[in-house]
């Protein structure tokens, strides 16, 4: 998960600038389970798959090599369609990314005007000459592999049965703290770590919300 280097320019200056910092690191919990998936988990998927439409607002600081900063997101989340917004509110810059399945990707905030094509990584590739798995984010941000990119690498449980790192499409996503289940909504990630060689990615959520029954 990693942005335009137009967007890294402005979240730097945020950093600098003293805000939108996250919470220190903490020792990561350690993975208990790393075979069958547990019943919590299955029933933890069951509940996101009977809630297609979810939103989350939060804090995330990424960095590519020696380039990164932190800034907030909103991530909007309809069946397969996604609106993606990151703000550095120091610069008052705002950057979206949109697409979904049968959709066309738009990036909007870039110098020169909003870009489109087919493909949301495509479009991210062309547009600032870095991968980047769009496909995969929707579901590793709720906790669970990614159907469009094939199966797993790795999976580790922590002792409550929830999902404590994932291996797949080249990252590695460690989850180090969670909310927990409340009120009929299943439980869902708190904290997150992501690295794909140089790229890293750390998000807080702040608030997340579940549409439907």
């Amino acid at each position: 998960m990693a942005w335009p280097r137009a967007v890294l320019g402005g979240l730097a200056i945020l950093a600098l600038g003293g805000c939108g910092t996250l919470a220190p690191r903490q020792p990561p919990p350690v993975a208990v389970h790393t075979t069958d998936l547990p019943a919590a988990e299955a029933a933890r998927r069951a509940l996101l798959d009977a809630r297609p439409d979810w939103s989350f607002q939060g804090r995330v600081a990424i960095s590519k090599g020696r380039s990164g900063g932190s800034g907030r997101i909103d991530w909007q989340q309809r069946q397969d369609g996604y609106e993606v917004a990151l703000a550095a509110p120091v610069t008052r810059q705002g950057w979206t990314l949109s697409g979904g399945a049968g959709q066309a990707a738009r990036l909007e905030g870039l110098e020169g005007g909003p870009r489109s094509g087919g493909d949301a990584a495509q479009l991210l590739l062309q547009a600032t000459g870095w991968e980047i798995p769009v496909e995969g984010l929707a579901a590793w941000v709720r906790g669970r592999p990614a159907a469009q990119t094939g199966g797993p690498d790795y999976q580790g449980y922590d002792a409550e049965g929830l999902p404590r790192v994932l291996q797949q499409g080249g990252w590695r996503i460690d989850y180090l703290a969670w909310y927990p289940a409340d009120a009929g909504q299943p439980a869902l990630p708190r904290r997150i770590e992501a690295a794909n060689g140089d790229a890293k990615v750390r998000l807080i959520v702040d608030e997340w919300h579940l549409d439907g029954p």
